[in-house]
Formats: structure tokens, C-alpha cells, sequence
């Protein structure tokens, strides 16, 4: 479909949706909910999981602020309006979220040279990271040993996404200080 026939047809769906008849705008709000995850995950590609959520977002605006609308003017303007000041809310968020996230330096005392010092530190971190609380142990455990994401550990330990980051924070600290180096 043309990108004119996309628009005549949501701004056939919405008037109508509008005027009071709700399957009309019920297919608008399905058809649009297509184009929106096309847009969005086009450009949150390192984040799909954001994608379905921020759809959701961009219809629950939209509806809200249907009232807006000028007829005489060109939907997807509109509609693309709405999405873009959506997806620059979730990326600031996502930078502030990401701002509290402190890469492991790889210059630390605990990675070795060889594979037997790198044994040997292994069983150090081990005993390193028992002397912690959960809290601060899980997180490191999770993400910076295994590798999985902050959202994985937040699932898995059941920790909100900043009590992981805090507690990665707070832990690689209190490493660093048990190991007499300045904390991070």
C-alpha cells in the first residue's frame, strides 16, 4: 500500500472513529498499531522489547489527545508527532537508567595474565564476591560475570532494573575497597 493510500485510509478510519463509530475506530487503532511497531522498531533496534510498550504508549496518547486533531491536516504528521516525542521520552530515560551503570574496568587487580592465575583469581572472586549481601552479589554475579543484561537480572533476582545497577554499583565498590584499591 502507498504511503498516500496508508494516509487516506487511517484518516478515512479516524474521521469516522471520531464521529462516533467505534469499529471504524478500533480498525484505525489496530491498523495503526502495525505501522507504529514498524516506525519504532526500525529505530529501537537494540530494544525490542521496548517496542510493543512504546506502541502501546503512542495509541494511549493518541487517543487521549484525539480532541487535537485538525481534520484539515495530514494524520500521519500528527500521528508521527506523538510517536517521536514518545520514543525521545523512553531514550532519556533509558540514558538517565544507563548514566547509573558503571562498566568493570579491565585494568582491575582481579583479571590475571594466564589461565592458572585466571583459575586462581576465579576461586578469589568467588570467595570476594560471598563476602557481599545478595543484593550486591547477585547483580555482579549476573551481569558482569555471566553477562546478562540489567532487565534479565531484575527478572531473575527480582530486583527493580535500578536496584540492580545500584547494587553492581555499591558491590564493585566495596570489592575495591576489600581489595584496597579506590572504589569506583
Amino acid at each position: 500500500m502507498a504511503p498516500t493510500d496508508v494516509e487516506s485510509e487511517l484518516h478515512a478510519l479516524f474521521l469516522r472513529g471520531q464521529a462516533g463509530d467505534a469499529k471504524a475506530y478500533h480498525a484505525f487503532l489496530r491498523r495503526l498499531g502495525a505501522h507504529l511497531r514498524a516506525y519504532l522498531a526500525r529505530r529501537l533496534f537494540g530494544w525490542p522489547d521496548e517496542v510493543e510498550d512504546l506502541v502501546q504508549e503512542c495509541l494511549l496518547a493518541m487517543h487521549n489527545q484525539r480532541h487535537t486533531y485538525e481534520p484539515d491536516q495530514p494524520l500521519t504528521a500528527w500521528v508521527h508527532a506523538i510517536a517521536r516525542y514518545k520514543l525521545i521520552d523512553l531514550l532519556r530515560a533509558k540514558s538517565a537508567r544507563e548514566a547509573l551503570h558503571d562498566p568493570l574496568d579491565d585494568e582491575l587487580a582481579v583479571f590475571a595474565a594466564s589461565a592458572e592465575e585466571a583459575s586462581d583469581a576465579r576461586k578469589d572472586v568467588a570467595g570476594l564476591l560471598e563476602t557481599l549481601p545478595d543484593r550486591h552479589r547477585l547483580p555482579i554475579l549476573h551481569v558482569k560475570l555471566e553477562g546478562r543484561s540489567v532487565a534479565e537480572t531484575a527478572k531473575l533476582t527480582g530486583m527493580s532494573e535500578s536496584a540492580v545497577k545500584v547494587g553492581i554499583h555499591r558491590g564493585l565498590k566495596a570489592l575495591a575497597g576489600k581489595l584496597g584499591g579506590n572504589a569506583p
